[in-house]
């Protein structure tokens, strides 16, 4: 990925990006996926982001409200090169896959393309292979042992050069989130702001950089975020995460100093908040309840903790 825009060189070349729509698409899901590259393209004033689509012979495909949507290009090995590769599914899938499809998903795989699995099109990748070993948000599928998948209930996941989400909004968060890896916050803010979004995806601020590099980060670093991301609820304190991990607190306080520059307690509670802020924003529950889920057994505390964070109480947060 890119660290950030290079559009004032001449030698800049936009990303391709092949979108393919399997029957039964969403087609919020795909705008949402799609129309943040294209605002961005606007924005920067220069093309970041070439756009083509696909469908599995090439002729229109019907989305889930039974209108048909035309496409580029049939599914063909080979004919085009691309940087990331956008599959628009419904979850569960309502037609099998050709195994053309997954062999054309390995090949981009092997090139170091950006795989983007929106609802179903997350399957359509577990299916693939082709996120063994990451974490993934994959709607309503659970995948068997053997794809070794690291489930994750975020809204979407981005997890080296692989993004998923379970569909509708999610995808534009996670497309906004990928706009500030490859061309800076900036860009991202007036991204976000077109699409009336006050605040960048939070899944960025959590989702440390070191995700897209985990042959550069100790194993023990990684086991210990997603430890802390696993346990939310009823909170491991320092020493019970290097206990787990097999290492002394002090090396554990080590990694996260050199890695993450804060302490674990600091990045835990970051965590929590972020998490406490999301229920916030996207669900009806109440406060005392989701002071529960964050870890906080005590609303004073919560309350406490999230002014000292975010500058509002938990419940100015729902009038913003």
């Amino acid at each position: 990925m890119h660290s950030g825009t290079s559009t004032a060189n001449s030698d800049f070349q936009p990303s391709p990006v092949g979108v393919v729509i399997l029957p039964g698409f969403s087609p919020l899901a795909k705008a949402s996926a799609l129309e943040p590259l294209a605002v961005a393209n606007r924005l920067a004033g220069v093309s970041l982001y070439t756009l083509s689509s696909f469908s599995l012979n090439g002729q229109p495909v019907s989305s889930a409200l039974e209108l048909p949507q035309a496409v580029q290009h049939p599914v063909v090995l080979d004919q085009y090169r691309l940087d990331m590769l956008v599959i628009c599914a419904p979850s569960p899938l309502v037609d099998a896959v050709p195994s053309r499809l997954y062999r054309w998903i390995v090949r981009l795989a092997a090139q170091g393309a950006l795989l983007v699995g929106i609802a179903g099109g997350g399957e359509v990748l577990a299916r693939a292979g082709v996120l063994d070993g990451c974490r993934a948000s994959l709607a309503g599928f659970i995948p068997d042992d053997s794809l070794r998948i690291r489930l994750s209930r975020q809204l979407f996941e981005i997890d080296q050069n692989r993004l998923t989400c379970g569909g509708g909004t999610a995808a534009l968060d996670m497309m906004i989130a990928l706009i500030v890896r490859q061309h800076g916050q900036d860009l991202a803010e007036r991204v976000a702001a077109y699409f009336v979004r006050e605040r960048l995806p939070l899944t960025e601020d959590v989702r440390p950089e070191i995700r897209s590099h985990p042959g550069h980060t100790p194993q023990s670093l990684l086991e210990a975020l997603d430890l802390m991301e696993a346990n939310i609820e009823e909170p491991l304190t320092t020493y019970e995460l290097a206990e787990h991990l097999g290492i002394s607190r002090r090396q554990l306080e080590r990694l996260f100093k050199k890695y993450l520059q804060v302490v674990p307690s600091r990045y835990y509670l970051n965590l929590r908040l972020r998490q406490a802020r999301r229920l916030l924003q996207e669900s009806d529950q109440p406060v005392g309840e989701i002071a529960l889920l964050s870890g906080f057994s005590s609303g004073a505390h919560f309350s406490t903790a999230y002014r000292n964070h975010f500058g509002i109480s938990p419940r100015e947060e729902r009038l913003v």
